[in-house]
């Protein structure tokens, strides 16, 4: 009479011989790939380590033309109240006109802006400088939280604070 565990040997055995030839089957698509995928990779490897290894070029790239510093004249300047005082946009205003600028809208900005400052336009930092400048404020600042149609034409916004 055959024992239990003598009726499972022969499945042990089938079992080890796949295993072993599947073994043997992803060791073979291994060879093949490498063979396969080994020469364009090899070659790709060489010419990426011939092209790191020569020193870069420097390339020099003309700089754009810059535009002329529109003059006093030119400049348009709105001034917004942002301090919260009855009639100071209308005297910096005066101010600002005093020196040459030309002026846009005056009106009110939030209430509780807390310093004076000067926001210009896309490539007009130049004459946002001198105005800042000429009225001796120190913040000059791209715009920020303003967009340029809101200037309504001005290049820059004089922004009186606290």
């Amino acid at each position: 009479m055959e024992h239990a565990h003598d009726l499972i040997r022969p499945w042990r055995r089938a079992t080890i011989v796949v295993s072993a030839i599947a073994a043997l089957e992803l060791v073979a698509l291994g060879v093949v790939a490498i063979v396969l995928l080994g020469n364009p990779l090899a070659t790709h490897l060489r010419e990426t380590a011939a092209v790191a290894s020569t020193t870069p070029r420097r390339t020099t790239i003309a700089a754009p033309a810059k535009k002329a510093t529109l003059a006093r004249g030119e400049t348009s300047v709105m001034v917004l109240n942002g301090g919260g005082r009855a009639g100071a946009a209308h005297a910096a205003a005066n101010s600002v006109s005093a020196r040459g600028y030309l002026l846009g809208q005056i009106g009110n900005a939030a209430a509780n802006t807390p310093r004076t400052l000067i926001m210009y336009r896309p490539g007009y930092a130049a004459e946002g400088t001198r105005l800042g400048q000429d009225l001796n404020v120190r913040l000059v600042r791209p715009l920020d939280g303003m967009r340029p149609s809101q200037l309504m034409g001005a290049h820059l916004v004089l922004i009186l604070g606290r």
